[in-house]
């Protein structure tokens, strides 16, 4: 009795165990739930220009959006466009939201510690916007000791380092990069800290309002795609279509049409 009580209580632990290691349905990968759906999901911010803007209609543009436009035709499948705030697109990827996340997305030891990022499909770096030219001259140690009112979009990088490194200016957060740019036209702000490629577009589309930049780039900002960080075939897939998309010539050919100079 104590013999076939033993072999019953074996044979029930063994279904169990093979129930619970079968049992399981994995997670779909992001493949086949964008081939399933038909329809890639990006997820970007649309305060970004050049890289990403949403427009007055309502539609978006900008090089991260055209580079989205490429990954869902290399997948056979449309491209749709959620916006939202900076500081919660990392979320959205990891948790299924949206299926990649293109908005200028600098790669940064703590959004990595969510996400993983695919890239660098384009370098950046730190500058200023300002009607100050002896502001836009001075160096990153000297910037450091200014007492200058800083506007900067939030959520962003330029937020975190100038809250880190201009502990002496007065940080004036905007919603867009339109408010900042807005903020610094009517003297509310002494400058604006934002990325290269903003910079440039800003000097480039406001003649008028006599901007001057500091050009040399204050930081190292990569700027890559974010992927859900559990799908190795997503992650691998996404480095081989950046790597064709390099070698062809088409990052070049984004970066000439929207930052005048070639994505690197």
């Amino acid at each position: 009795m104590r013999l076939s009580a033993l072999f019953t209580a074996l044979a029930l632990t063994t279904t169990l165990l093979l129930t619970g290691c079968g049992g399981a349905t994995p997670a779909p990968s992001t493949l086949s739930s964008v081939q399933d759906r038909g329809e890639l999901i990006l997820g970007t911010s649309g305060n970004m220009t050049p890289m990403t803007r949403q427009l007055e209609n309502g539609d978006v543009v900008g090089l991260d959006i055209d580079l989205a436009r490429v990954m869902a035709a290399a997948l056979k499948v449309k491209l749709t466009i959620k916006v939202m705030p900076l500081d919660k697109l990392a979320a959205a990827v990891k948790s299924g939201e949206v299926d990649i996340v293109l908005s200028n997305y600098t790669i940064t030891p703590e959004r990595n510690a969510e996400v993983a990022f695919v890239g660098p499909y384009l370098t950046s770096g730190k500058c200023l916007i300002t009607k100050e030219p002896d502001l836009a001259d001075d160096k990153r140690d000297e910037l450091a000791k200014k007492t200058a009112n800083l506007t900067v979009i939030e959520g962003s990088t330029s937020e975190s380092f100038a809250k880190a490194l201009m502990k002496n200016a007065t940080i004036l957060p905007a919603k867009t990069q339109e408010t900042a740019i807005e903020m610094v036209r009517n003297g509310k702000a002494d400058a604006m800290l934002t990325d290269f490629p903003i910079c440039q577009a800003t000097i480039v589309n406001n003649p008028d309002d006599n901007f001057v930049s500091i050009f040399s780039r204050l930081t190292y900002e990569p700027i890559g795609i974010a992927v859900n960080p559990n799908d190795a075939h997503f992650i691998n897939w996404t480095q081989n279509f950046l790597d064709r998309m390099e070698k062809t010539g088409y990052l070049s050919a984004l970066g000439n049409k929207w930052l005048s100079l070639p994505a690197q």
